[in-house]
């Protein structure tokens, strides 16, 4: 699997955030990646050195759909994979030229 299949996206939420002032940084990554392949792709891809890799498996939720003078439909966001990645100390990644986890 290569490097830029294994992750997705960064997650940009306050509490992921706060989490860079320690350097961990949160990513968006594919259902079936292991925690080795991560560190790989991260290593590639952003030139860190990974120290540790957290895994968790974020199930989707139901949401109700309701319409009037009909039955409510109901429906299920899929479920997903996120990593919290720990990086060497002093190291920091940037996207495209810009940081967006420290602003």
């Amino acid at each position: 699997m290569d490097a830029r299949d294994v992750i997705i996206a960064p997650l940009i939420t306050e509490k992921s955030m706060s989490n860079t002032m320690v350097q961990q940084y949160t990513f968006r990554v594919t259902s079936d990646a292991t925690k080795t392949q991560i560190r790989h792709a991260v290593e590639e891809i952003f030139k860190v050195n990974v120290t540790k890799v957290n895994t968790v498996n974020v199930k989707g939720k139901i949401k109700s759909f309701s319409r009037r003078r009909a039955r409510p439909t109901v429906g299920k966001q899929s479920d997903w994979k996120k990593a919290v990645v720990t990086l060497k100390e002093g190291q920091k990644i940037e996207l495209g030229g810009v940081n967006y986890f420290e602003q």
